[in-house]
């Protein structure tokens, strides 16, 4: 079980990253998510789709 205990460190630590945004700037943050809901379904999905590639070839490197 040693991916569990690197598990919740990541997880907290996309947490950290992901809330640093709207802290600094809520502003930009909503204007950011006004942006999003206008793109289409594959837009997200191909946003989504590189966000995993880029993700799991970051951690293939590590």
């Amino acid at each position: 079980m040693e991916w569990m205990d690197s598990l919740w460190p990541a997880l907290a630590l996309v947490l950290v990253i992901e809330g640093a945004l709207p802290f600094v700037s809520p502003a930009g943050w909503r204007r950011m998510f006004m942006q999003m809901l206008q793109l289409r379904d594959g837009q997200i999905r191909f946003c989504g789709l590189l966000s995993i590639a880029i993700g799991a070839i970051a951690l293939a490197m590590l």
